[in-house]
């Protein structure tokens, strides 16, 4: 019988503690609040993460990145705090575990939908990467159906579309796990329905989070994080791994171009999970704000561990196929995000959570950061020793504001009393205190995404 080794041994970090899953779904409706919540901010805050159902049959070896979906809901309304609700999001094996039917719809390259969760064309989506079709949610953020976009969309979506405020479009960047040499272009018009699946030839089938456009163009990411099969063979749920022969680059494919027409461009090795926006400069180069890992997935099997995690600029230069980088803030953070009505143009405010090491976790630190990169300012408001932030959004003041004129939300974790914040700042001065607080009285596991979805 093979031994146990001593990594074996140890509690998963993405099982115990402040990551140990929540095991029952609620509705609470008895909201305690303190500051005054904005009336005009009428809708939910939705955010979506992994909190397995059932223990797996390996704790050390569970990937965090795999457990099943649970979408979590702050309804606000006329100055009122009405619910906090979570849910499971309906996978087989989650309805299974449940004791009930399948939910509707097809299926494909698994059902297992935890990263993202977004508004689109009237209706509340819950996505994910590598291949799985969207969940439609209803109101109280039940499984209405797993959702092709209405049987247009052909192959697998992303978690992370970006809305074209100018024409409502979603782009995303698609791929499919096992296919080793796609990946697909995906634009999902205003209305809800697939207008474009453009694919894009790679090699050893790269991980691709994430990317960005401009008024002109997509930014596609290959960089060396890649399928593993080595990694599939020893039996790791994650078949993904730190791939030093893979060439790091990204690609400048007009919007509707293609996908044979991409301008690689060559980068220094990292990982990028998350852009912050982009946009074009006349001279035919592109701007990109990133969160660079200096790698990912080397030796963790667990989760994202990092050693560097720094805010740059990306100056992509398709004329001499090159990428320079520049460090904004070196300090380590995560979950980059814009004024949304600012994406693919230039834009002065990025908010971005702060991270922390010492917990053998990817784990959210206690500050919130600002950066106003017209001024060359850094902000921080920090929540205090044991409180851990996720994403924050930023919700406009109202619907003309200027750029940053509004409000940042999103939920903060007290690991000593084990409870949430549901948190609104004022984001032209986050440094203050909260405008408002919807107290939780449980702990949300940190988890991924979440969005304003307006009523």
């Amino acid at each position: 019988m093979a031994g146990t080794s001593a990594a074996d041994a140890r509690p998963n970090p993405y099982l115990t503690g402040i990551n140990a899953p929540m095991d029952r779904e609620c509705t609470l409706t008895q909201l305690r609040v303190s500051g005054t919540l904005p009336r005009s901010l009428d809708g939910q805050y939705l955010r979506i993460g992994p909190n397995p159902l059932r223990p797996p049959a390996s704790a050390a070896a569970h990937h965090w990145f795999l457990g099943d979906g649970m979408v979590h809901g702050i309804r606000l309304s006329g100055g009122q705090a009405l619910s906090y609700r979570n849910r499971w999001i309906r996978s087989r094996a989650v309805s299974r575990a449940l004791g009930e039917p399948d939910a509707p719809g097809p299926r494909r390259r698994g059902d297992n939908v935890n990263t993202n969760v977004i508004g689109h064309a009237g209706r509340t989506w819950a996505l994910v990467e590598a291949g799985a079709y969207p969940v439609e949610l209803d109101a109280t953020l039940g499984t209405r159906a797993h959702n092709p976009f209405d049987g247009t969309l052909r192959g697998g979506f992303s978690a992370h579309p970006h809305r074209d405020p100018g024409t409502g479009e979603l782009h995303a960047i698609c791929y499919d796990f096992g296919d080793e040499q796609t990946l697909h272009h995906v634009v999902v018009d205003a209305t809800g329905r697939v207008i474009r699946e453009e694919p894009i030839r790679v090699s050893n089938g790269p991980s691709v989070h994430d990317c960005m456009i401009t008024a002109s163009t997509v930014v596609v990411l290959d960089l060396p994080v890649t399928f593993s099969r080595p990694a599939l063979a020893a039996g790791h749920a994650f078949a993904f791994a730190w791939n030093p022969d893979h060439p790091a680059r990204v690609g400048l494919l007009g919007r509707e171009a293609p996908g044979d027409s991409v301008v690689w461009c060559e980068v220094d090795p990292c990982y990028v999970f998350h852009p912050c926006n982009a946009w074009d400069l006349p001279d035919g180069r592109v701007v990109m704000d990133v969160v660079a890992h200096g790698t990912m997935f080397e030796h963790d099997r667990q989760g994202p561990i990092s050693a560097t995690a720094h805010f740059e600029r990306w100056i992509i230069d398709p004329g001499a196929r090159r990428v320079t980088r520049e460090v904004i803030d070196a300090s380590p953070q995560e979950f980059p995000r814009p004024d949304e009505r600012f994406i693919g143009r230039p834009y002065r405010h990025a908010w971005a959570a702060s991270l922390c090491f010492d917990t053998g976790a990817f784990l959210g630190g206690s500050c919130l950061i600002h950066h106003d990169l017209q001024a060359g300012i850094r902000r921080v408001h920090d929540f205090g020793a044991g409180r851990h932030v996720g994403e924050f959004v930023f919700e406009p003041r109202h619907p003309g504001a200027a750029e940053g004129d509004g409000w940042l939300m999103g939920l903060v974790v007290d690991a000593l009393h084990d409870t949430t914040d549901f948190v609104i700042l004022d984001a032209q001065d986050i440094t203050a205190s909260p405008q408002a607080v919807v107290h939780l009285p449980h702990r949300v596991p940190p988890g991924f995404h979440g969005n304003w979805v307006a009523a």
